[in-house]
């Protein structure tokens, strides 16, 4: 499979770009710092760009078969509106290159998973990450009336450890608690996803 792959230098995206490679997919990576990819940039077919510029990922979107996005805030708790923006030039861009299928990562407590949260998750979604998820909100609704083959990934707290290998998913897992999954194991979701028919139309939950 021919793969664009957004938010390669993230700590998701490096862990698609990786598996991507490793299961013989031909990856092209959208970055604004090629550098930022290391070892990985050798690997992989670089595009020099903006993910909210509709020309710098229609030019980076030509020829794939499908599109992953991992893009995130890192650390940031300030939305920029990074979400929003990108997702208008990644459909304009689809629409203008003939590409469908895009699997598309979120975050749990964003939209209509917000009613499925725990008291705790609530908390923390209505304060600090207020700003961030209103902009995924927007971001997803977008996706969602596109017209693509989209898939919407919401995955619980993420953190750094490695794949376990498993974990549940489904359209909608009320949650207890302030559960995690790692990134390894969302990204080999997204990554499996993108590759199959499953989850087309669909909004993932994902958490171990």
């Amino acid at each position: 499979m021919k793969l664009l792959v957004l938010g390669a230098t993230g700590p998701t995206g490096r862990h698609v770009v990786d598996l991507a490679l490793r299961s013989g997919d031909s990856v092209t990576a959208l970055v604004r710092n090629p550098a930022a990819l290391g070892d990985l940039a050798a690997q992989v077919t670089l595009v020099t760009g903006d993910a909210t510029s509709q020309r710098d990922v229609a030019t980076a979107m030509f020829g794939q078969d499908a599109v992953v996005s991992a893009l995130g805030r890192g650390n940031s708790v300030t939305a920029d509106d990074l979400f929003t923006r990108s997702s208008a030039a990644l459909i304009g861009a689809a629409k203008e290159a003939g590409v469908s299928r895009l699997v598309w990562l979120s975050s749990f407590g964003v939209g209509h998973t917000f009613d499925w949260s725990s008291t705790k998750q609530k908390l923390i979604y209505r304060t600090l990450l207020r700003s961030i998820y209103a902009d995924k909100k927007i971001a997803d609704e977008r996706i969602r009336s596109s017209g693509l083959d989209w898939t919407v990934v919401y995955p619980t707290r993420l953190t750094h450890g490695p794949a376990k290998g498993s974990y549940r998913a489904d359209d909608r897992l009320p949650m207890k608690g302030n559960p995690t999954i790692s990134r390894a194991d969302v990204a080999a979701f997204m990554h499996q996803a993108a590759h199959g028919r499953e989850w087309v139309h669909r909004s993932a939950v994902i958490t171990n």
